[in-house]
């Protein structure tokens, strides 16, 4: 994955739909878009994507987002392979009211241990030279110190994504078998212990775009009758899992956590999953 087309700056339409739909979609996007090039060389037109998720131990980013807090981040490092040779990823996802906002800068593994303690990486540590890649992991570094943030949840899923053939303003990605667990090291294997599968079988469609809203994407949206709703791997898989399993210092820390008030959220925001989940079932 050496070749970074990710989408800076865009607009993110969420969508949480069956299997059976999610096919018919695929057929739809086709005609305006190709998949890319890691999916093009698989049977399932699909590659494995790998989240290590920072959190506060009070699990505050996490409450940020059931709580529906607008200008709100997440910190995480993501990795493609179990191989002690492939790069590690900061990411920073922040989003601001609509818009969504990422940094990210990719370092060698052998130096993910010193960032993580707060250490910028030198020249020879980063996969780019350009610049921003470091600012981004000088941002992150800030934050994770602010927050005092630590590994908490590892997240995977089978991503099948579509990009424009001439630029990157329009990208419609779709997330399969969406599975979390609790990791509270930086560890980067493919290993999961104790995962729960958030979504079940259905399918979280994306609909990205740094422009207007495609004129192609409105058609999309009325054919098939698309119903806009939020979808978190991260957020969601801690609520549907337990907060209990998440936090590093056990029971003890989840009664002085001081965020219960979210429950109404909470439940709200499961009760709209679980009715996804039966109708799919």
């Amino acid at each position: 994955m050496a070749d970074d087309k990710m989408q800076l700056q865009r607009w993110e339409l969420k969508y949480v739909i069956p299997e059976e739909l999610a096919l018919a979609v695929r057929e739809f996007v086709r005609s305006y878009l190709e998949l890319d090039e890691y999916g093009a060389k698989r049977d399932d037109l699909s590659y494995t994507i790998h989240n290590l998720y920072l959190d506060s131990s009070q699990l505050a980013i996490y409450w940020g987002t059931i709580n529906g807090n607008k200008n709100r981040y997440k910190l995480r490092l993501r990795f493609y392979e179990d191989n002690p040779s492939a790069p590690v990823y900061f990411e920073i996802k922040r989003r601001m009211n609509e818009a969504i906002l990422k940094q990210r800068g990719g370092v060698k593994r052998a130096a993910v241990e010193a960032v993580l303690a707060g250490h910028l990486p030198g020249p020879s540590e980063m996969v780019s030279g350009d610049g921003r890649q470091l600012v981004a992991i000088q941002r992150f570094v800030e934050l994770m110190m602010h927050d005092r943030a630590m590994p908490i949840a590892h997240v995977r899923y089978d991503r099948e994504a579509w990009i424009s053939p001439t630029d990157n303003s329009v990208r419609v990605t779709m997330d399969r078998n969406v599975y979390i667990s609790p990791e509270f090291v930086a560890r980067f294997s493919e290993q999961m212990d104790d995962p729960y599968c958030v979504f079940g079988r259905l399918v979280i469609l994306e609909l990205k775009f740094t422009g207007r809203f495609p004129d192609w994407f409105k058609e999309m949206v009325r054919i098939f009758n698309l119903r806009q709703g939020s979808a978190s791997k991260y957020a969601d898989g801690i609520a549907r899992k337990g907060e209990l399993a998440f936090y590093p210092g056990g029971a003890e820390a989840l009664m002085g956590g001081g965020f219960g008030g979210a429950s109404e959220r909470k439940a709200e925001r499961m009760a709209r999953l679980d009715n996804l989940l039966s109708k799919a079932a």
